[in-house]
């Protein structure tokens, strides 16, 4: 879901298969862009902003921690380009009834300070992060386990009962089960997020510490964080998955800005970006020939409403017919041609692409209708005072399409509309988490896990981690719980698929575009290739001498 994660806070009767992982142009093989032999110990660098909290598998929902936490960590499953499960940690992940699930541990396996990952370092690790006493963003994401209510009740200030998942048991050594309140098909899909990772007992010893120095059980280990300046990581030998990494580590350089960051790619001064500012893009393939990258990702940019603020609840809940005629007043066309140089795709509903269950033209209150935009949004009462403001992070090349969906905005409504930019991502998501956005707010988000429900449940069900604007429906919270406890994967896919459709009807944000990967690396690597979340693999860059 990624800022743009989880940006991270950036896929028969299912749609689309997953679009596979594309090569951003690097050569496993240490191809003609590269210079020298591959240095197996050789370290390379990314471009990086300073992740927004203390490096948590329960609290890192952003993409600046994402990537990091990324290579300190192993979970039980990948997922591979067709949608099917990768076992990673896991030898298995069984179930009869998608209530009851049963999981096998792979032996062997190690954390960074040596301890062996069992299946204890798995129970222990979701009690922990599911307890509402240890503030961790991601908890939510263990409601579907039985006995969650107990670690985190319900109302403010309300204490756990018990600090134990009534469905977790430890069965031996390398087995435990998992018994959910109800089916959930997909539930193994989500598995593969960082939030199910595995802790060690030295985790718990001191957890402040380990927020600053984590100690994970991935391809690499930590080394060290200098707050704002950089995040160093290095390869585990003792890594027993099958994405062993075949460099010796990375440096992530913090930037403040897109623009420094590839002035520094073109000097040599950082090896990979993850994307680039607009100004950038319409040269950046002439300054960088093979070495561009121009890839698709499972993403979408979207704007979303700040429910919470006085201008949308006094002194009467918004109609959503005024914000789908804002929608309609956005000529995502034109902004994605010119501003972003071509680089981006209209959006025609919320879920996107590449993921199970996607649906092209999903809504029509996408596409650019200037009269219809005025219409509907007299029809809903208007936009009380007649204006609106859409809150960005200034450090993430946002400026421009912000100011251009602006002034579509204004032209085509009369509604006066401006952008309220904070200086970084930090301070973007304080100001949502303490609920001081005014109107409306830049949202991107980025599959956690292939499946539709990621973009729907994750967003907009009441109390999700994800929903940061308070968007709340009863409606919708018993649609969703309906298609949850589908039969199966498939069935549970369709009946999001409606609930997509059946999203104009509340609006809890408006679609812009889908995402791609933007970027590119120096000479000194090869073999760069970035997943379907849209960051860079960071196990298969090699390094060269």
């Amino acid at each position: 879901m990624r800022g743009a994660k989880s940006a991270k806070w950036v896929t028969g009767a299912i749609i689309v298969a997953l679009a596979a992982t594309a090569c951003g142009g690097g050569k496993s093989d240490g191809g003609s862009d590269a210079k020298g032999a591959v240095d197996p110990n050789g370290i390379f660098s990314i471009e990086l902003g300073e992740p927004e909290k203390p490096l948590y598998t329960g609290d890192t929902m952003e993409s600046n921690g994402s990537a990091v936490m990324a290579g300190l960590f192993s979970t039980l499953v990948d997922y591979k380009a067709d949608g099917s499960l990768e076992m990673i940690n896991a030898e298995s992940v069984t179930t009869t009834d998608s209530k009851t699930w049963t999981v096998k541990l792979k032996p062997g396996w190690t954390f960074h300070d040596g301890t062996p990952v069992t299946a204890k370092s798995y129970v222990d690790a979701w009690n922990w992060n599911a307890n509402v006493k240890n503030a961790m963003g991601l908890n939510s994401w263990f409601a579907d386990i039985k006995g969650f209510e107990k670690l985190s009740p319900e109302g403010e200030g309300a204490q756990p009962t018990s600090d134990k998942l009534d469905g977790l048991k430890v069965v031996d050594e390398n087995t435990f089960t998992i018994e959910l309140t109800k089916s959930v098909p997909y539930f193994g899909h989500k598995l593969a997020y960082i939030v199910f990772a595995p802790l060690p007992e030295a985790f718990y010893k001191d957890t402040k510490a380990a927020g600053q120095k984590p100690i994970g059980n991935g391809p690499y280990k930590f080394k060290s964080w200098d707050h704002k300046k950089q995040i160093e990581i290095v390869r585990y030998d003792d890594y027993k998955g099958p994405n062993k990494a075949k460099n010796g580590g990375v440096v992530f350089k913090n930037y403040t800005t897109l623009e420094a960051a590839y002035e520094d790619l073109k000097s040599g001064n950082v090896d990979v970006l993850r994307q680039l500012a607009p100004k950038d893009l319409p040269v950046y393939r002439d300054d960088l020939g093979d070495r561009a990258v121009d890839q698709a990702y499972s993403a979408i940019q979207t704007v979303a409403v700040a429910f919470y603020a006085d201008q949308w609840k006094k002194p009467k809940p918004v109609d959503p017919k005024v914000i789908q005629g804002l929608s309609m007043a956005i000529d995502r066309a034109t902004i994605t041609k010119t501003v972003l140089q071509g680089t981006r795709e209209p959006a025609t509903g919320w879920v996107a692409k590449g993921v199970l269950g996607y649906q092209p033209n999903a809504v029509e209150v996408t596409k650019f209708d200037p009269a219809k935009a005025k219409e509907l949004i007299k029809a809903g009462g208007g936009v009380p005072g007649n204006k609106i403001s859409i809150q960005f992070n200034a450090d993430g090349g946002h400026k421009e399409w912000v100011d251009a969906v602006c002034n579509s905005i204004t032209q085509s409504t009369g509604v006066a509309c401006v952008g309220d930019g904070k200086p970084d991502f930090q301070a973007d998501l304080t100001a949502r988490k303490t609920k001081q956005v005014k109107s409306f707010y830049r949202s991107g988000w980025v599959l956690d896990y292939p499946v539709n429900a990621n973009f729907i449940s994750d967003l907009f069900r009441t109390g999700a981690a994800g929903n940061q604007g308070d968007f709340s429906n009863k409606e919708l919270d018993a649609k969703i719980a309906k298609a949850d406890s589908a039969a199966t994967l498939e069935e549970s896919v369709k009946q999001y698929q409606a609930i997509e459709k059946d999203l104009v009807n509340y609006m809890p944000s408006i679609p812009l575009w889908y995402y791609k990967v933007n970027a590119g690396y120096s000479e000194k690597v090869s073999g760069v290739a970035y997943g379907q979340d849209g960051d860079p693999i960071l196990t298969g860059v090699e390094v060269h001498k």
